[in-house]
């Protein structure tokens, strides 16, 4: 099989019949319900993949990448900390890990606090925004734009092309397959001809940003090779901006379907983190994970064999009763709350600090700034990818709070 039959094979792998129109996509928790139920582990004929619904089950394959590795037949098109196996994960990560630590990240949270009322300042007289578009979306691509020495005027290609990667399909043949495919190989062509410019600006005159540091980042005396940093650089840009732009627009959307939650935040602000980690279960940015499988294994009394896709439904395992009491219900001050939202495991998000700290500031200060938030009239679209949860627009209505 070429690279881009492998391609398109993965790109269909966690698309299911189940999720086919905008209703379901909107709100798909009683599909995953129902099928956690029904049938936990299965195998979808038409995809030739397994599905994986249960919480125990789904944590079980993301701590074990032995088993269940996240290379999926897609070496080809270039290794990320999301498809590399063990031990080179842990090095390459330990490596990048020292560019980006929880200090360096929490000395961002001014920058955050600032952009985040500039961007509000933008729109506070008008008693109305789209969240997506005035707040979720620019907020972290400035901010990821600023770590990656980025210029302002090139903020919106950045957005472009991050949504180009994790775009999905527009229906069901090969046809729209190769032209994501083809669609998703432009993007990444031009965003790695882009940082190799700014790699080489840094090289002859370091600065204070991740590229800088990336460049100079060593361990036992082995620094990070071209190819490895502008792959590091695509994955930050698409999967940073990708999941904080839906875990603070899905966390908004929360608010507005059960407002009620909007004053229990508001009057105990303590609530701020423990809501964004409850968003994390109850609406999580990313539903699904692909792993296959390196040796016959049994899941769930089914017998999954050698170099079959898996795909752990972490929408589903973040509802699963057995594990979460009033799974379906939204509990600002959750605890304690094991989600999988960013993943579980060596795989864990790498960015999951940074898109946590500007989620948190979002909310602190909508919250500080807005009252009565609502959604307007307006029909929800679903972002077109089976793997994210999130919608293109959130408009809302509020009164400024003085």
């Amino acid at each position: 099989m070429n690279a881009d039959k492998q391609a398109t094979r993965y790109a269909n792998i966690i698309f299911i019949k189940e999720l086919a129109c905008n209703d379901e996509q909107l709100f798909p928790f009683p599909i995953y319900r129902e099928l956690r139920e029904k049938t936990p582990v299965r195998f979808d004929e038409e995809r030739g993949s397994w599905d994986v619904f249960r919480y125990e089950d789904v944590h079980r394959i993301l701590k074990d990448p032995a088993t269940f590795s996240s290379r999926r037949g897609l070496e080809v098109r270039g290794e990320t900390l999301l498809t590399m196996d063990q031990p080179k994960h842990t090095h390459m990560r330990n490596l990048v890990n020292k560019a980006f630590t929880p200090k360096a990240i929490n000395d961002l949270a001014p920058r955050i606090t600032s952009i985040t009322n500039e961007l509000l300042d933008l729109v506070i007289k008008n008693g109305k925004m789209d969240v997506v578009h005035d707040l979720a979306t620019p907020l972290p691509v400035i901010v990821i734009a600023e770590l990656l020495g980025v210029p302002s005027k090139d903020r919106m290609l950045f957005k472009d092309w991050s949504d180009t990667m994790v775009k999905g399909v527009e229906g069901n043949s090969e046809e729209a397959f190769a032209q994501m495919v083809a669609e998703r190989d432009k993007a990444e062509k031009e965003l790695a001809e882009y940082f190799l410019t700014i790699l080489n600006e840094r090289r002859n005159k370091p600065e204070d940003d991740l590229v800088s540091a990336l460049l100079v980042a060593e361990i036992d005396g082995e620094k990070l090779q071209e190819q490895e940093i502008l792959r590091f650089c695509i994955l930050l840009l698409v999967a940073g901006n990708e999941t904080t732009t839906n875990l603070i627009t899905n966390a908004i959307r929360i608010m507005t379907e059960q407002p009620a939650i909007q004053d229990q935040v508001r009057q105990h602000p303590e609530f701020v983190k423990t809501t964004v980690e409850e968003t994390l279960r109850y609406y999580p940015p990313i539903v699904a994970i692909g792993r296959i499988a390196t040796q016959d294994v049994e899941i769930g009394g089914q017998l999954i064999r050698e170099g079959q896709q898996v795909v752990s439904w972490v929408g589903s395992a973040n509802r699963d009763p057995e594990k979460f009491e009033k799974p379906d219900t939204f509990l600002p001050d959750r605890k304690p709350n094991p989600h999988m939202g960013f993943g579980f495991g060596i795989h864990f998000c790498l960015g999951a600090p940074l898109a946590r700290l500007e989620a948190q500031i979002a909310l602190e200060i909508m919250l500080s700034r807005f009252s009565d938030m609502q959604l307007a009239k307006a029909p929800l679209t679903p972002i077109p990818s089976p793997f994210v949860f999130g919608v293109k627009t959130y408009p809302i209505t509020f009164t400024a709070r003085t």
